[in-house]
């Protein structure tokens, strides 16, 4: 049996929105990134658990704490782990500030990239108006994105029959319903403004589910995405240079550069 790639060594590695405890935690899909890469610190940026979800219906099943033993695993081989809490994991804001076992809690960091430059890293949710002034309507929008999730798991179980590849239809909505193209934009001009508060060079964020990097508001904004549709997340390499990760897009590339390397059936019998 081949043996696995070594892992991919980065500097720092940056995770949010895992959602465990959920039925849409693409834990495989994470379990198969976490194994690719290694880093000498790892940002936790908020919703790794979700506590909703959990107080609604128990649901933790291998993979999820398969999940967790492998963060733990890393943190024992020397790696900084630190995890800013997020909404949807607020019971954990109650620690921050406590070391557990290896894991700092903290509502907010400064990290200081390779290059000298400082990011501000926080899950986002303070400056999410909905969730901080109607928690009902969060709760409402949270099922609703359930719902969306439910159907597009068999949305997309009709799409592998067909040889078609993963497609969100929640993301799909996002993105041309225009309110919610507005949220978007407001939800990361507010980010910017706080990382030029902090005097820091960009922000580093989760929460909207929306995997981007740019400068459009001047400062870097870097969103890690999430592990229930996108299944992304952001390295920062050794000179300083972030790169965004999407592990279905990588995935399918190495499928297919196997794929273009894999024997005939006329070749085999050669």
């Amino acid at each position: 049996m081949a043996q696995d790639a070594d892992p991919i060594r980065v500097r720092t590695l940056f995770l949010s929105d895992l959602h465990l405890g959920t039925r849409g935690c693409q834990a495989g899909a994470l379990l198969g990134f976490l194994k690719a890469y290694d880093a000498d610190t790892i940002y936790l940026v908020g919703d790794i658990v979700d506590g909703w979800k959990l107080k609604a219906g128990w649901y933790w099943p291998q993979a999820h704490n398969d999940v967790v033993q492998k963060l733990l695993r890393k943190v024992r081989k020397g790696a900084r782990l630190i995890y800013l809490p997020g909404n949807h994991d607020e019971f954990l804001r109650d620690y921050l500030g406590v070391n557990l076992g290896g894991i700092e809690l903290a509502d907010y960091a400064l990290h200081e990239a390779a290059d000298g430059k400082r990011y501000l890293v926080i899950h986002g949710d303070q400056f999410d108006l909905v969730v901080r002034h109607a928690r009902w309507l969060a709760l409402l929008g949270d099922g609703a994105y359930t719902a969306a999730l439910f159907i597009n798991t068999y949305l997309n179980m009709v799409r592998r029959r067909l040889g078609l590849t993963y497609w969100s239809l929640s993301s799909w909505a996002k993105l041309r319903v225009k309110n919610a193209v507005n949220y978007i934009s407001r939800f990361e001009e507010l980010l910017a403004a706080e990382a030029e508060r902090h005097a820091a060079d960009g922000v580093i964020c989760g929460h909207i589910h929306h995997a981007v990097m740019h400068d459009q508001f001047g400062v870097a904004y870097v969103n890690t995405g999430d592990w229930v549709e996108s299944c992304t997340a952001v390295v920062e390499h050794y000179d300083g240079s972030f790169q965004l990760v999407r592990w279905t897009d990588v995935q399918l590339e190495k499928a297919a550069e196997q794929n273009a390397v894999a024997p005939t059936v006329s070749e085999r019998a050669a």
